[in-house]
């Protein structure tokens, strides 16, 4: 094993066979959440660890299982359960490479591939079983999956398989495996529908958590950059410009919208891709194939389609819009920097969701670096200075046919001019997006006028003065029910000759009538009890008091 002696892995109870693989792989010290799994004792109980995308969760789960002795037979033990096929597929090749000495099987059953060949895989004999939701409970439901001698199961990015409304399917594959004798549970958040699931079918576990609210990717920075409302496509191209990514993944709400802006970065010269829930298999593995290799350099994904994604070196993540959530924000951000690696999480928000994120992430310590757009301008200096650094950083190599053509131009023309010919001939093809500061000032101005002037208008409000409440009074009229507001207004008017500015409310019930006359009119016309009763309108009396009912 390589630098066996000095390798963190060998203080922990794991098998010969695995301390060779993993010594060949260069592995020698243990991440946190691998350290903190494997020397948690003997793992016999239901766990639950919270632990970031990216950290190395997947060995955390794999060392111990295959350290497990059972592990042997050709009949399910262990079922991992993923949200997606390209998670699942991904354990499946870190769990081949890990048991190549094990007389340990394994079979993968995602959805999207033949079920058939799965089938025959069951049937050799598979002692770990790996995939999706949906299609590990279709294959119980057919009886091609036994879950009679499965004593544990792995529900890995449980938050992910939740809100991709995956509850049904794990509590049918939790159900069939009424023998299993612990359930661990990996989650980077503890929403609501987790803890419900946590409740129900964990007993007692143990919980590991190596993450804090607004601090499970303090290796990511976080920047938004305000763009106008309605021209948000040309503010991804002017961010995409400005930072100048070699691998960035971006993130669309709906299929339509991934498969928009993909069209839209080709046609701005970007190497770009879009990946959705509705393409095929083959579709999907040749869309993160050409990211992976670095044919494509940008990404467009939906959440669901990203889940589980893990590819090294992504070094900005793009919010394309206000995420729903702060949940939906921190497992976007978590695509990039990943294993230790530094990050870049770049939200691009009009103004007015610019401050819809202020109030989501409010409390979560997470900061956030606000700024403008970049406008073409800038971008244009940028654009020229990278160009610059490779026209200097270029060599001829010591081809002498190149020096010797350089020599002669040199001799036959001016050097201004004949730089500046150059530049023009190969400057055409720089970028420098679009001119977007002024229409986003122009929203900013309005913003805060509108903002101004309805703080004006709520001042003006608290200080208008309220309208004076009357002194109620109860009029003695005969079948109330058949008075209504007007006619009532004018009798009293009338009777009592007062104003009707100086009647300060009406209210009808069914068996009586409230009048309301303000102060003045009762000091005025010496309305006092004994003249309203002379008037024949007075049965009572009741002082300062606002009645309720129908008001004028």
């Amino acid at each position: 094993m390589k630098h066996r002696e000095h390798n963190g892995f060998n203080k922990y109870p794991l098998r010969q066979e695995l301390l060779q693989a993993i010594g060949s792989k260069g592995f020698i010290e243990p991440t946190p959440v691998q350290s903190e799994v494997l020397g948690h004792g003997t793992l016999t109980g239901d766990l639950i660890v919270r632990a970031k995308t990216g950290s190395g969760k997947t060995l955390a789960f794999l060392l111990p299982i295959f350290s497990d002795e059972r592990m042997i037979s050709r009949i399910p033990n262990v079922i991992i359960v993923s949200p997606t096929r390209e998670l699942a597929m991904q354990i499946s090749r870190e769990a081949l490479w890990l048991s190549g000495n094990l007389n340990c099987t394994c079979a993968t059953l995602v959805g999207g591939m033949e079920i058939s060949g799965q089938i025959r895989d069951l049937r050799r004999g598979s002692s770990l079983v790996i995939g999706t939701p949906g299609r590990i409970l279709d294959h119980i439901r057919r009886g091609t999956l036994s879950t009679d001698s499965v004593h544990t199961v792995i529900l890995d990015e449980g938050d992910h398989m939740l809100d991709m409304g995956f509850r049904e399917e794990l509590e049918g594959i939790l159900d069939a495996a009424r023998n299993r004798e612990k359930t661990w549970l990996f989650s980077a958040t503890m929403p609501d529908s987790v803890r419900k699931l946590s409740r129900r079918y964990l007993k007692n576990p143990e919980l590991i958590s190596l993450v804090n609210e607004g601090q499970q990717h303090s290796e990511i920075s976080h920047t938004v950059y305000t763009v106008p409302r309605k021209r948000k496509l040309e503010g991804l191209v002017n961010v995409l410009l400005w930072e100048n990514s070699s691998r960035a993944l971006i993130f669309c709400h709906t299929r339509a919208e991934t498969m928009q802006v993909a069209h839209r970065l080709v046609d701005e010269g970007f190497r770009a891709a879009c990946l959705h829930g509705d393409m095929s298999q083959r579709e999907r593995n040749q869309a993160l194939s050409q990211f992976a290799s670095g044919r494509v350099a940008y990404l467009v994904a939906t959440n669901v389609a990203a889940r589980g994604l893990d590819v090294p070196d992504v070094e900005h993540v793009l919010q394309f819009g206000l995420p729903s959530d702060t949940e939906t924000f921190i497992h976007r951000s978590g695509r990039t920097g990943r294993a230790g690696k530094v990050g870049h999480n770049i939200l691009l928000l009009n103004q007015f969701d610019a401050e819809k994120l202020r109030i989501m992430l409010r409390g979560t310590g997470i900061h956030i670096t606000w700024l403008p757009v970049p406008d073409s301008s800038v971008i244009h200096d940028k654009q020229r200075s990278l160009f610059e650094q490779k026209i200097f950083s270029q060599k001829a190599k010591d081809n002498q046919q190149i020096k010797a053509w350089a020599a002669d131009l040199i001799a036959r023309a001016d050097v201004l001019d004949l730089v500046s010919g150059l530049l023009s001939l190969s400057g055409n093809s720089l970028q420098t997006g679009y001119a977007l500061q002024k229409e986003l000032q122009r929203e900013s101005d309005l913003r805060k006028n509108t903002n101004r002037a309805s703080q004006i208008s709520k001042t003006s409000e608290r200080r208008r003065p309220r309208r004076q409440r009357g002194t109620a009074v109860r009029l003695g009229i005969s079948n109330p029910a058949e008075w209504n507001t007007g006619r009532v207004l004018k009798t009293v008017c009338t009777s009592l000759k007062v104003s009707r500015q100086e009647v300060a409310e009406i209210v009808l019930k069914p068996d009586h009538i409230m009048v309301g006359l303000l102060p003045s009119a009762l000091e005025k016309y010496h309305l006092y009890p004994e003249n309203l009763s002379q008037a024949g309108l007075l049965q009572q009396k009741t002082t300062n008091r606002q009645p309720r009912g129908n008001k004028r």
